[in-house]
């Protein structure tokens, strides 16, 4: 018999990538995904609203912090979820040692961030960064992944930013948006956006085409808050992640969202999580809202309006392995 030696290579090389999975980095360590694990892909353990003038660590008691939200974190266990992203940056309320104390104590894989915060009118931007260049903030990011925040030795898993949503950017997010970029080039850490409405999504699109980087190595955070289907489908196009983020509250807007992304087939373009939490430093009495939202309501409604195990799978496994996978996306 006649073997065709090409065809088993094509067919070795196909199976061997296949079963390649993407790596992260989490408060722990570097990790490759398991590809059908669960992730919530945008949550908050502690929010400071303060500032960037005035925040502080001596703020809030870390311990009294790990007592108020590990039990529901450990809730999170029953429904298989693997892979927590905290979506909280510096100046906000980062804080990678709490993190890593709570991924040890509960066996989730916890994400952190570098980057800056720019919404808001940059109340969260700390002062040294305003006279930096965009070349010089990617500098500290890309230290950050290297060496580890700080003292700590832990590295962040992606770049978290956010905008206030114009067009015209303001020029100090327009720097934030360019620095993420550069150190997406260097370290392959997807840039997570907190954005809102469109209209302050093309812009950052458009630095990060001037910059080389492809759309597929950025998520639009705050999606929901978009009304118009046209923006959704020109965003699926080029290849962007669309963050509907805030299910921790209601679950109307992202059923109807996401029966519409399915009809329209930009399914595999779409992230879903809670958007919740959190501990506030600044609140004497907390109220917290459980991570659980999507899975005791949100999807019981979904699989009623049609949807498979396999959109499900790819809502929740598929799609935030691959949007937070590690990688250099240049744009072709």
């Amino acid at each position: 018999m006649k073997i065709d030696y090409l065809l088993v290579l094509v067919i070795i090389l196909f199976v061997g990538s296949a079963g390649r999975s993407q790596s992260i980095v989490s408060v722990t360590g570097e990790w490759k995904v398991q590809p059908d694990a669960i992730w919530l892909s945008h949550e908050h353990i502690l929010v400071d609203f303060i500032g960037a003038d005035k925040i502080s660590k001596e703020d809030y008691d870390r311990k009294k912090v790990m007592n108020e939200m590990l039990p529901f974190l450990v809730e999170l266990k029953k429904y298989q979820v693997k892979y927590f992203v905290d979506a909280t940056p510096p100046f906000l309320g980062r804080d990678p040692v709490l993190l890593r104390q709570l991924s040890e104590a509960t066996d989730l894989t916890i994400l952190t961030n570098t980057g800056l915060y720019g919404a808001r009118q940059n109340k969260y931007i700390p002062a040294y960064a305003i006279d930096l260049s965009a070349e010089e903030l990617s500098e500290r990011w890309i230290k950050e992944f290297r060496d580890g925040i700080g003292d700590t030795g832990i590295r962040p898993g992606f770049i978290k930013i956010s905008v206030d949503a114009t067009n015209p950017l303001d020029p100090m997010h327009d720097k934030i948006v360019k620095a993420a970029a550069l150190t997406h080039l260097a370290t392959g850490l997807t840039i997570a956006s907190h954005t809102g409405k469109a209209v302050g999504l093309w812009p950052q699109l458009e630095i990060l085409k001037k910059e080389g980087v492809s759309p597929s190595a950025f998520i639009w955070v705050h999606a929901q808050n978009e009304n118009d289907p046209e923006a959704y489908l020109q965003a699926a196009e080029t290849g962007c992640w669309i963050s509907l983020d805030g299910v921790g509250w209601k679950i109307e807007p992202y059923v109807e969202k996401l029966i519409w992304a399915k009809k329209a087939g930009i399914l595999d373009h779409v992230l879903i999580s809670h958007d919740a939490g959190w501990f506030d430093p600044q609140k004497t009495k907390q109220d917290i809202t459980p991570y659980t939202n999507i899975f005791e309501n949100l999807i019981p409604r979904l699989k009623k309006a049609g949807f498979t195990d396999g959109d499900i799978n790819r809502l929740l496994s598929v799609n935030p392995a691959k949007a937070f996978g590690i990688s250099v996306r240049k744009r072709e």
